[in-house]
């Protein structure tokens, strides 16, 4: 799975990834949403920090009328005041009511935009217990990102997991999703 951002990338992605992803920001781009959907691949579309839960129908709905059901929509936070996201964790549940499967984006979910004044910040100690929240109202799949020295990354590195303690997370997030089913 990667991150589309321009029709032109559509094709060229499409050849190499399983899914393709519309990002927060141009989530209701239909140009964009269009052109995913005429892949045949899965579209993932994240959740703009700036919609409601149930403003992702309709962004649904133009993968599906441009005829491909294959669609997943991804929480990754909502805009709280400067530089902070906040998770509404009704809103899984309500993006669920909307008959697709639902991801939560771990990571994401605790960057603090523009929160260093130079780039983004985050508070990467927060990704697993916002994964078990996220298990406990029910969702179909986690996305995280994960990295070897996130302080090296060459983006999203104040929100990353790190490599070595990702196993240790996915087992437990793993352990209070099982109990949700």
């Amino acid at each position: 799975m990667t991150d589309v951002h321009e029709i032109s990338q559509v094709a060229p992605v499409a050849q190499v990834a399983d899914l393709l992803q519309v990002p927060a920001f141009l989530c209701r781009q239909t140009d964009l949403l269009v052109a995913c959907a005429a892949t045949g691949k899965v579209v993932n579309i994240k959740k703009g920090q700036f919609l409601a839960p149930w403003n992702m129908a309709e962004a649904a709905a133009k993968v599906r009328e441009a005829g491909n059901s294959r669609v997943m929509l991804t929480e990754r936070g909502v805009s709280f005041g400067y530089n902070n996201l906040v998770v509404d964790f009704i809103g899984l549940p309500l993006m669920r009511k909307l008959g697709y499967p639902v991801v939560f984006d771990a990571t994401h979910s605790v960057q603090l935009p523009g929160g260093l004044g130079h780039a983004s910040g985050g508070r990467a100690e927060y990704v697993g217990a916002l994964a078990k929240a996220a298990a406990a109202v029910g969702v179909d799949g986690y996305f995280f990102e994960v990295h070897p020295d996130p302080k090296k990354a060459k983006s999203d590195g104040p929100n990353m997991v790190k490599l070595k303690d990702f196993a240790k997370l996915l087992k437990s997030v793993a352990a209070h999703d099982r109990l949700e089913r």
